[in-house]
């Protein structure tokens, strides 16, 4: 039973983490579309904080929770680390979290940074569009990833 409790919130925990993570890029993509079809630069500023507090309600705590029920589960269900398709979920989801770590989370404060010196009337649009892309695809490595893991998770592969 203890097993399966756990479980449910390691699952729980997996859903929360990507729904926030994949909804990011919406938010993200509808700020920059809203302000780019007649609107202004607070569309931006709006999403982006959004994103930003989102990470830190949603994300972090799903994270520290994923990792505990994550090894918690391998220690009651006697499993091990070097199971392939724990081993290989744990390097994703790390990758993910040093992806996330040194670009995309640096990357969400500097575009934030621009549009609120574009409302101060000192907008660079090429540097948010460069940062925009970026965040883009170092954005899809961060997400990737993590979903990869959950596929390894579910089809447990033995090779």
């Amino acid at each position: 039973m203890l097993y399966l409790a756990l479980k449910t919130v390691h699952v729980l925990a997996v859903v929360l983490f990507l729904g926030n993570v994949i909804t990011a890029i919406f938010w993200k993509a509808h700020g920059d579309h809203m302000s780019a079809s007649g609107g202004d630069l607070r569309a931006r500023v709006q999403a982006l904080d959004g994103i930003i507090r989102a990470d830190r309600i949603f994300t972090v705590p799903s994270v520290l929770l994923i990792l505990a029920t994550g090894a918690t589960l391998v220690f009651v269900g006697n499993l091990s680390f070097f199971t392939p398709w724990i081993l290989w979920s744990l390097v994703l989801f790390g990758a993910a979290g040093a992806v996330f770590g040194a670009r995309v989370g640096p990357l969400q404060k500097k575009l934030l940074a621009n549009a609120q010196a574009g409302l101060a009337g000192q907008w660079n649009e090429a540097e948010y569009q460069a940062l925009s892309s970026s965040w883009q695809s170092w954005g899809w490595v961060a997400t990737g990833a993590p979903l990869v893991a959950v596929a390894l998770m579910v089809l447990k592969p033995t090779g």
